[in-house]
């Protein structure tokens, strides 16, 4: 029988996405691995592998073809031992499309784009249950409010097979794999019974605001000719939708500090002239102030661990390590790479991943694992002279920084008037998971560390 390759769901809010290049023609062989194609999603441009073994009878949909839904069928493999003209002639089966109750459901993000504002994770997309034909990765079928991915559980080819044939639900097995996916070996931990079973999430209760006026109703109140109409592309319309979820569920509050930052610029600038070279005398690594509130940012969770947390509806989740996201603009947008466990890397490691992640995060070329996740966010806009403001917390983060610019001002001191570098800070807390004090812990950490730069080492 003909196996259907899909258009896979390469990231908890991919909804479509365009084919960007096949790299397999008709006629081709090709095996489990294997890469057949490019997709480009709202974020990055990923390579896409085959799950089947077999020849690539027909293919559905040309490269260059863009806003593919999520498991429309994209191509058609022939499997060992079939007639590949008889396979690629043959109608494909459509896949069948998820119930609306189930879509626009907050999913755990990924991060996902951070703003400044920062972004907050968008609702996951429908999708329907793959079958061992799906082109990998792949997101499996929505379930039911499973999992604690609003109707949506993430899980490996391999699980899912596993789980069909012991006649288990993939959505009632916890995942253990990257952002809750579940693996094989979640599988058998279930068939065996001692897996632990997933948590059911929180009924969606939170209904969709609709917009106070129509298109044709704003565009009316321009003059004809005087605007052009720009089409929203999937980044865009990715941070508009997790902006509204965020403001919308997430209570805010939020607290400013100013940070004496005359240490930390020395110290950077003695870092600096002592970096070693490479062969070609060029610094092998340049800190930034930036890197500097990254590392600062994931000590002080350390310190203050109850704030190193994520609000879910059946517990909180205390993370062991300070994964900090950074908004890194880029054309039509904002992205938002993770520095894992940053509270246990040098200044010099946090600088050259931040300046991969940022090339990389520009051209689209990050990984899903890349920039999904986090436990934290770091938005900074001193680079372009803004003093102060106040960012949207990005889901399932808790927290997220807001760094202004570092600029001279007068302090007074012992009674005198000094001129100190001065930078202004504001953190946002999710008030479900933390209160007024122990965010100004958190936050009065962070000053205690970036005034101390020395202290961060220790």
């Amino acid at each position: 029988m003909p196996i259907n390759i899909l258009m896979p769901a390469l990231s908890p809010t991919m909804e479509k996405g365009n084919l960007a290049k096949w790299l397999k023609k008709e006629g081709d062989k090709v095996k489990s691995g294997d890469v057949i194609a490019e997709i480009e999603t709202d974020k990055a441009t990923m390579e896409v592998e085959a799950i089947d073994e077999g020849t690539i009878a027909k293919i559905l949909v040309p490269e260059g073809t863009q806003d593919v839904p999520v498991n429309d069928v994209i191509a058609v493999l022939a499997g060992e031992g079939e007639d590949v003209k008889a396979a690629g002639s043959a109608k494909p089966s459509a896949s069948a499309a998820p119930p609306k109750a189930a879509e626009k459901t907050a999913d755990k993000p990924a991060v996902t784009p951070a703003a400044a504002p920062a972004p907050a994770p968008a609702p996951a997309a429908p999708s329907a249950a793959p079958s061992a034909a799906t082109a990998a990765p792949q997101a499996a079928a929505p379930a039911a409010q499973a999992n604690g991915h609003g109707g949506r559980v993430f899980s490996s080819p391999l699980a899912r097979r596993l789980a069909k044939e012991a006649g288990i639900d993939v959505a009632m097995i916890a995942g253990s794999g990257p952002h809750g996916r579940v693996v094989a070996r979640d599988v058998e931990q279930a068939k065996s019974g001692k897996g632990p079973k997933a948590p059911a999430a929180a009924p969606s209760g939170a209904p969709s605001i609709a917009p106070t006026m129509s298109d044709k109703q704003i565009l009316s109140l321009f003059e004809p000719g005087s605007y052009d109409i720009i089409p929203h592309d999937g980044m865009r319309r990715t941070i508009a939708q997790r902006l509204t979820a965020s403001i919308q569920n997430v209570p805010h509050f939020y607290l400013t500090i100013d940070c004496d930052i005359g240490k930390l610029l020395a110290a950077r600038e003695e870092i600096n002239a002592a970096a070693p070279k490479d062969k070609e005398k060029k610094p092998l690594y340049k800190i930034s102030v930036n890197d500097f509130v990254i590392k600062a940012m994931a000590v002080a969770l350390q310190k203050i661990p109850n704030c190193n947390v994520s609000w879910t509806e059946s517990g909180m989740v205390k993370h062991h390590h300070s994964d900090v996201g950074v908004a890194v603009a880029m054309p039509g947008g904002l992205i938002t790479p993770i520095i894992r466990k940053a509270e246990t890397k040098t200044l010099s490691t946090i600088s050259n991943e931040m300046k991969d992640f940022a090339a990389r995060a520009r051209s689209r070329k990050l990984k899903p694992e890349e920039y999904q996740g986090g436990t934290t966010a770091v938005s900074n806009l001193g680079m372009y002279g803004i003093n102060h403001f106040t960012a949207v917390i990005n889901p399932p983060h808790a927290t997220i920084l807001a760094v202004g610019t570092s600029e001279e001002r007068p302090v007074v001191r012992g009674g005198k008037i000094e001129i100190a570098h001065m930078m202004s800070v504001t953190l946002s807390c999710d008030h479900r998971a933390i209160d007024g004090a122990l965010g100004a812990e958190l936050i009065g950490a962070f000053k205690q560390l970036i005034e101390n730069p020395v202290m961060m080492m220790v």
